[in-house]
């Protein structure tokens, strides 16, 4: 579904407000009593006199009209990046109000708003006193990008494209949230980073379609807008085939559940970014068809490894692509390519003459086994290219020299630098690569914490962490910004047993929040860290 349809929008601020019947604001007869009943300010700055109502005043001459306090910033995660305070009550939800939309490419995220601040869903339109409009413009923004405005009792968000609006309902609820008040003013607001994501380790440790899709209503409350599931690796193979069935771990989702992930996660505007790794990771398809297990010369099977010089190993991880490629419709596919086990030993052309003797004969006598490596990701996205996708490599499957370079358009998923012949991350960025940081040492949750990993902490990311931060805690130069296309945040299942599913949400809770907000806004948080986790215990 095209998602990038513009419309025109409004956005404005007002000073003063006359009283209003139905929207807080209730004048009686000159002579009598003057009441004014006002919504609780909550962290809106409307004022309230501290309470739900100001208590009747005598008053012999009423007043036509009353003036606010300027409104101050919404408290949200992420935090908004731009507000005009205005004079005004602000707005909350309340019984008569609706949610209509200026266009119905935007039925999905009305209806969706409509539901959660429980108003009636009006279909197309224009907002009256009490409601709140969703409209599409024809400005020339980002398509995560919006306007929200709170003025004349109602609430009008525009964006240029639906993404932008879904993002501008998220906004609004966190700023209704228990009870509290829409400050009255204009948000203008919009992501750092292009890229914000949450992978999860589907392949060792088996995640019910429920829990995931509590994930996707959580990330997309976020602005996330990525999920990566590393499906297929040693221990399992957790997707339905028709292909190959018979490489399926017995524990898996069916493809009508990976549909309703997937229809939930558009529903979100978050795109699933699905993964096979390969060459290595593949024990799974492996212990399914042995023959094509990479064997050093003595015969002693390599854990993980298949024997890429065998043109059958090729044939069947091209097939599972293809066939995943149609299931997962999303623009970005990741490649794996990581921790090949043919190149951590001394002398890998002594270990596996078959892999030394296939890389001379595709690439040259000069060629070698970490070409043939290279060949091998390269293969795999030509694959892919033909389903039109932004194809994604493990750093680690990148190697320096040699006689063949991965493609130019690979990006780099940065995760550590502990690999044998690490590289710095300013070396692919100087070669023009772009780059996700997926940093080890900040942003992986790693059940079990074995090999010296730690459960990262939401803290750290808030107070430490930027996209910068690409290997260890050093940041790279600042001219490569525009290159760190964003960052994921990625759970790994190494000791599966170590965690149940609900301890896993509760764990990356905080650092999911934490990595939001800076991936959101590249200003140092104007919070301190008590006020900000204190702010998400608040909003749930």
């Amino acid at each position: 579904m095209n998602r990038r349809r513009r419309r025109h929008g409004e956005a404005g601020s007002v000073d003063r407000l006359p009283l209003l019947v139905g929207a807080g604001v209730v004048a009686v007869a000159a002579g009598a009593a003057l009441t004014v009943g006002l919504w609780p300010s909550g962290e809106s700055g409307a004022s309230s006199g501290g309470g739900s109502a100001l208590a009747p005043a005598p008053s012999t001459t009423p007043s036509p009209s009353r003036t606010y306090p300027l409104s101050q910033t919404p408290r949200t995660i992420p935090a908004v990046r731009d507000h005009t305070p205005a004079r005004g009550p602000g707005w909350r939800p309340a019984k008569g109000g609706r949610v209509v939309v200026g266009d119905k490419g935007l039925a999905d995220e009305g209806r969706l708003l409509a539901g959660e601040l429980k108003l009636a869903y009006g279909g197309e339109g224009e907002p009256r006193a009490g409601d709140v409009g969703l409209s599409l413009t024809d400005e020339d923004a980002g398509a995560e990008s919006y306007t929200l405005t709170v003025k004349d009792g109602r609430v009008r968000i525009s964006a240029a494209a639906e993404a932008g609006v879904f993002y501008g309902t998220r906004t609004l609820k966190q700023e209704v949230h228990g009870n509290a008040t829409a400050p009255e003013g204009v948000v203008r607001d919009s992501p750092a980073k292009p890229q914000r994501g949450f992978m999860l380790d589907i392949a060792r440790k088996p995640f019910s379609a429920a829990w995931i899709e509590d994930r996707i209503r959580e990330l997309g409350d976020l602005k996330y807008n990525e999920l990566g599931l590393h499906f297929s690796d040693d221990q399992s193979f957790r997707i339905a085939s028709d292909s190959h069935p018979e490489v399926v771990s017995e524990e898996h989702l069916t493809k009508a559940e990976v549909r309703r992930i997937l229809a939930l996660a558009e529903s979100r505007h978050i795109t699933v970014v699905p993964e096979i790794d390969s060459p290595g990771h593949l024990g799974a398809v492996i212990a399914a068809h042995p023959d094509l297990q990479l064997r050093n010369t003595q015969g002693v099977a390599t854990r993980g490894a298949i024997d890429i010089s065998k043109p059958a190993a090729a044939k069947i991880v091209d097939e599972l692509l293809h066939e995943y490629a149609d299931l997962f419709p999303g623009r970005y596919w990741h490649l794996g390519a990581d921790e090949y086990q043919a190149l951590t030993v001394a002398n890998p052309a002594s270990s596996y003459p078959q892999l030394a003797t296939a890389a001379k004969k595709a690439y040259g006598s000069d060629a070698g086994i970490a070409d043939l490596a290279t060949g091998w990701l390269n293969d795999r996205a030509d694959a892919m290219r033909g389903h039109d996708r932004v194809l994604r490599a493990w750093n680690d499957g990148f190697f320096a020299g040699g006689a063949v370079q991965a493609d130019d358009d690979l990006q780099v998923a940065y995760w550590t630098g502990k690999e044998i012949g690490a590289r710095q991350p300013d070396e692919y960025l100087r070669a023009g690569r772009r780059m996700l940081n997926y940093n080890d040492e900040y942003l992986y949750y790693v059940l079990g914490q074995p090999n010296a990993f730690v459960y990262p902490d939401g803290r750290r990311i808030y107070e430490q962490w930027t996209p910068l931060v690409v290997r260890g805690t050093k940041p790279v130069s600042k001219e490569y910004d525009d290159q760190i296309l964003g960052a994921s945040f990625a759970v790994w299942c190494d000791l599966a047993g170590s965690q149940t599913q609900d301890q896993v949400a509760a764990g990356i809770r905080m650092p999911l929040r934490a990595l939001t907000q800076k991936l959101w806004d590249p200003r140092t948080p104007a919070s301190s860290w008590a006020d900000f986790k204190g702010l998400a215990e608040k909003l749930g």
